[in-house]
């Protein structure tokens, strides 16, 4: 053990140095690993699944998304250096003292998540860290500590504050258990008891085997919903998932029901054996079963299911030891109990939690308001740290999705109960056993718009002299656009005002369709040497979003773009915060077609010109002050631009609707924006200038769906149409015809084989949504089912009498082969998969299933 006592003191040698770093630098280096880390989250997933042979790639991606973003955005403003606390009155002080090298076990079910949570929360506390991987998944772990390390030394950190074991055993862990100063063990209970056995002070985590008691007050569906999308999550492999579900009589024959129409399989008594003899051989779980799909599962046990099939479910009675399937199962494997009283489920959920996850997570469903007795007796009675209401468990348990009280964490402790030092989600250590009751809550939403939006016909007029008189007192116009505008009168239109009101201006007209990060960077040199107290874009998106990235370049030139275009789960939670913009230019925009919506949206997309890739960016920083809609200046745009941005505003407002962050405030104009499209679109196409009631309408429709789906967001249908229209170069608009329709009947499949997760979203009910935005255009069916169908109709019927092409092959005409475009797909699937846009899509996609809708749009499927 010699190299390891040598990699010891290395990193003894760098955490005496690391010790003396103030607040400052260490903050800085957390936030410099935790933005790399998240920088390749993807590739650190498909590292894990493909040398573990576990879990799902896209689950594993929010996993790493999740010990990055969220564990940085815990922690960030936490004090963790010198003196935290002081009272000068009292006379008290706490001064925090790092405890010197961490020894971290690191399990195979999450190596990479689990590495970088390691990582993050050792260098938040001036601590060494020298890992231990489980020798199936030594290559993913180390990779990952390889990038939290390499971008903690390029941000100043002593270069081996972290350190790991090249050839992993069970007798290089013994050893390193006994070298380090503090333990962080998370793997099976034989690890962690090792940990604690160890001689050091050990932070351990117990095995789960959280039961979820559903009582006769549930909301079903959603119960149902929840468990699935818990259970099925990276394959069942976190430890705080659900295990087993216990039923009252009520109810189970509905539940049983529901979990058979959301994709669950029943097992029969002699199906049910044979899962407990392969799954359980001589009583201890089958390795090979673990963080395996249901129907991978079947197949071991001799079972005959369907590929789709997302949980294996067995009706069993024992909650005893001696009946294996009411153990930890690690996979989509569920037991299922019935119970008569309330107090004979406690029973059983209290036996379960003992019988295998003593002190780790218990799950209730229930009607909080109506059934308050009920859940204070569960409260009481389970001796699980954490109490979960109405929550998936697995996404729940971890904390900071579904309560935003509960602390993130990768380590769950399991207290006394459990064996373990601590009992709550690890990040402060505690030594006190705490329960946390974390009930389901809706995060806040928001609703944002410019301060001002003028429109009708004739208003530039007023909106400029408001700007020159009226309060602003603006100077200095620096004009974004196209040389087409430039030249055609569009843009001497603004300047005549400009003149009018004694501003003096200069016009920037080199922006072209799909604006590039370099174009932007000679734009905010210009306005750097023109020193403007007012940005007028005007155009369509291009010139809209050129000049907001224009903007924040002007205002914060330190700024990197590679922040900027940073991917967040949740906008309030991203690891970089966009800086304040306005401090010395106003934005107005002038748009001049009817679609993009930039006018009043805090998004803008951009093309790396090095690598062709297109970044959309979103942040409310970028939402303009404001927006200056006049009909005038799309009068008399071309019929292929009117299709192409007309249909971009029906896609905005369509996913509008259906995006998980959808509310009462967003859905009204969403729906208004989609009634007003289908019913004058058509007329401005065909009749232009000729029909300005129309034009106007589809101007204000645009407008409408912008400000709506500023608020709710977008989904899959804009990320595939970023990721084609910048690959083929097609227009935007078109890009998102030749998806959208196949997109909404991926939505509004009621039992997906994932939905998206945020905590508004309880369960799959975008057939609903598309419903009610058909009944709003006066479409009739005597079921959603019916009114969807029409609904589709409808939209595809627009598609081609707006003369858009019916498919990709058709849009790529014989610039591009179909060997070209399939060999482009992979590609573009993953990177739709990565785009801003997805997470607010209301099913959660797989790379394998974007790949097969653009396979869909390619042919005509």
């Amino acid at each position: 053990m010699s190299e390891l006592k040598e990699l010891m003191e290395k990193t003894r040698k760098a955490q005496a140095v690391f010790a003396s770093f103030s607040q400052e630098q260490v903050d800085e280096i957390f936030k410099a690993a935790a933005t790399k880390a998240n920088a390749r989250r993807i590739e650190l997933a498909q590292m894990a699944v493909e040398e573990t042979g576990m879990g799902v790639v896209e689950d594993k991606v929010l996993k790493n998304h999740y010990a990055s973003e969220y564990i940085y955005n815990r922690y960030k403003e936490e004090k963790t250096c010198g003196v935290i606390e002081r009272d000068e009155a009292g006379g008290f002080e706490r001064i925090a003292e790092p405890i010197g090298v961490a020894g971290a076990i690191v399990p195979t079910t999450n190596p990479t998540s689990t590495a970088i949570f390691k990582c993050l929360i050792c260098l938040k506390t001036r601590n060494g860290l020298v890992l231990s991987p489980h020798p199936r998944a030594k290559n993913c772990t180390i990779e990952a500590a390889r990038t939290v390390l390499d971008a903690a030394v390029e941000a100043g950190a002593p270069k081996d504050i972290i350190g790991w074991i090249e050839t992993p055993s069970v007798e290089a862990s013994a050893e390193l258990m006994r070298e380090a100063d503090i333990i962080l063990a998370t793997g099976g209970p034989q690890m962690v008891k090792a940990a604690y056995s160890s001689g050091k002070p050990a932070i351990g985590v117990g095995a789960g085997n959280t039961p979820a008691l559903f009582d006769k007050t549930a909301h079903i569906r959603a119960a149902v919903a929840s468990v699935i999308h818990s259970k099925t999550f990276d394959n069942g492999m976190i430890c705080a998932s659900e295990q087993s579900v216990v039923v009252a009589k009520e109810i189970y024959k509905e539940v049983k029901a529901e979990f058979a129409a959301q994709g669950a399989y029943f097992l029969n008594a002699e199906e049910t054996e044979k899962l407990r003899k392969n799954a359980f051989p001589n009583g201890a779980l089958n390795a090979k079963i673990v963080g395996q799909t249901a129907a991978q599962i079947a197949g071991i046990c001799g079972i005959q299911v369907r590929d789709e099939t997302k949980v294996l479910i067995a009706e069993v009675t024992s909650v005893e030891e001696s009946e294996p399937l009411s153990k930890e199962k690690l996979s989509p494997i569920l037991a299922m109990y019935k119970f008569g009283e309330f107090s004979e489920g406690l029973e059983k959920a209290e036996a379960l939690v003992f019988g295998g996850g003593k002190g780790h997570t218990a799950s209730l469903y229930i009607d909080e308001e109506g059934a308050k007795d009920r859940l204070a007796t569960f409260c009481e009675r389970m001796k699980a740290c954490r109490i979960l209401i109405n929550t998936p468990a697995a996404q729940g348990g971890i904390g900071d999705l579904y309560n935003f009280r509960l602390t993130p964490s990768l380590t769950l402790g399991c207290g006394s109960w459990g064996g373990n030092s601590v009992c709550e989600n690890v990040g402060v250590q505690e030594l006190l056993n705490i329960k946390s009751v974390a009930m389901r809550r809706e995060n806040m939403l928001w609703f944002r718009a410019p301060e001002k939006v003028y429109f009708k016909r004739g208003c530039l007029k007023t909106a400029m002299r408001e700007l020159g008189q009226e309060g602003y007192g603006k100077r200095r116009a620096f004009i974004v656009t196209d040389r087409f505008l430039y030249g055609s009168g569009a843009c001497k239109r603004v300047t005549d005002e400009l003149d009018t009101l004694g501003i003096t201006h200069t016009e920037f007209f080199e922006v072209l369709p799909d604006p590039t990060l370099a174009v932007a960077r000679e734009g905010a040199k210009r306005m750097e040497a023109f020193q403007p107290d007012l940005i007028i874009a005007l155009g369509g998106g291009s010139p809209m979003d050129a000049a907001k990235i224009m903007w924040v370049l002007y205002e914060h030139p330190q700024t990197r773009f590679e922040d900027l275009a940073m991917r967040f789960m949740d906008i309030r939670k991203r690891v970089f915060g966009f800086p304040k913009m306005g401090q010395k230019a106003m934005f107005v925009a002038i748009p001049t077609t009817a679609g993009t919506g930039s006018e009043v949206t805090p998004f803008a997309v951009i093309t790396d010109e090095k690598t062709g890739e297109k970044y959309p960016l979103a942040d409310y920083e970028l939402m303009p002050n404001m927006a200056i809609c006049d009909v005038e200046f799309t009068l008399d745009i071309p019929q292929g631009l009117t299709a192409s941005a007309g249909f971009d505003a029906l896609s905005h407002a369509m996913e509008a609707v259906v995006s998980v962050l959808a509310s009462d405030y967003t859905n009204g104009l969403a729906y208004e924006a989609v009634e007003l499209l289908v019913a004058y679109l058509p007329r401005a196409f065909e009749k232009g200038r000729a029909d300005i009631e129309a034009r106007e309408k589809v101007f204000n429709a645009s407008t409408i769906a912008g400000i709506a789906f500023a608020n709710a967001f977008l989904g899959l249908c804009h990320s595939m149409a970023h990721k084609l229209g910048a690959r083929w170069h097609l227009p935007h608009g078109v890009a998102n015809a030749l998806q959208l329709t196949r997109v909404m009947r991926f939505n509004a499949a009621e039992t997906p084989l994932k939905m998206a997760t945020f905590p508004q979203y309880a369960y799959p009910d975008a057939l609903k949504r598309y419903a009610k935005v058909a009944r709003k255009i006066g479409l009739k069916g005597a079921t959603d089912e019916a009114l969807f169908v029409a609904l589709i109709d409808r939209i595809e019927e627009l598609i081609k009498n707006l003369g858009i092409p019916a498919t990709i092959k058709e849009a790529l005409g014989d610039k591009v082969t179909e060997e070209e475009f399939l060999s482009s797909i992979d590609k573009l699937s993953q990177d739709a998969f990565d785009d801003q846009c997805t997470g607010a899509n209301p099913r959660y996609p797989l790379i394998g299933e974007i790949k097969e809708l653009y396979l869909q749009a390619y042919y005509g499927k």
